[in-house]
């Protein structure tokens, strides 16, 4: 379960005052809204890589509202799926694990599972150089899910993929969180994205975040719009917190 509760955050000249909104256990949310309303930022502040000014958040019950990173139990996948380009796939999927002392066999059968779970046998033994958009997002959500996370945080992981490959990554991730039951807060400005996917929908207009019919989303049509800058943590930096 994901619950915040009147959350206050600041990241230079941008503010979001006064955020609520509750994601039930084993539910797949759906946060839309314009570029530059905060959707990040709101995530980010979950995962733990922006400051809190007021408000709390709790995960699964526990309170983590300042909670490093590494406490929450969060898998996280930045918008470019950022990995490590020294290191093979499967060094990758393991990575949080080593970090976690888990022992070979353990990280082993595990990257296994994951590669087998996301179609990525194949690529194991390459590096990052070269693989498509596609793989990439596989690849990151197999490093995010790695450890078994309660929460699964999606920064726009579509949004630079063309139309055949965001079909297929939809149809993974709707196969991934069914399987898995983990609780997921996916960001997004896409309708389809968010009818395809959510079964609980929530949109951000002028600083509050409503919750949507379910059978409405699909009308939205006016959520690509820009209404300012938002700040985003850079994606490889936000990586390295997220694993320390």
């Amino acid at each position: 379960m994901i619950s915040v509760n009147k959350l206050c955050v600041q990241v230079g000249n941008f503010k979001l005052n006064e955020i609520s909104f509750e994601v039930p256990e084993g539910h797949y949310a759906v946060l839309m809204g314009k570029t530059g309303s905060g959707k990040t930022t709101i995530l980010e502040t979950i995962c733990g890589l922006k400051k809190v000014l007021s408000g709390t958040i709790h995960l699964n019950g526990k309170l983590v509202t300042h909670a490093k990173p590494a406490e929450r139990e969060i898998g996280y996948v930045p918008q470019d799926g950022v990995l490590f380009h020294t290191m093979t796939v499967r060094d990758n999927l393991a990575f949080a694990l080593e970090l976690r002392k888990w022992n070979k066999k353990q990280i082993d059968d595990r990257v296994e599972e994951l590669a087998s779970l996301l179609g990525i046998a194949d690529l194991l033994d390459r590096t990052p150089f070269g693989l498509s958009g596609g793989e990439t997002q596989r690849i990151s959500l197999g490093r995010a899910l790695a450890a078994k996370p309660a929460i699964l945080c999606l920064d726009e992981p579509l949004s630079a993929l063309d139309e055949g490959t965001r079909d297929e990554m939809c149809s993974l991730l709707s196969d991934v969180q069914r399987l898995t039951r983990v609780t997921t807060l996916h960001i997004t400005h896409n309708v389809s994205e968010s009818d395809r996917l959510g079964d609980i929908k929530f949109q951000i207009v002028e600083g509050v975040v409503q919750r949507l019919p379910s059978k409405t989303a699909g009308e939205l049509s006016d959520l690509t719009g820009q209404v300012g800058q938002e700040p985003r943590l850079n994606a490889e930096k936000s990586a390295k917190m997220k694993a320390e």
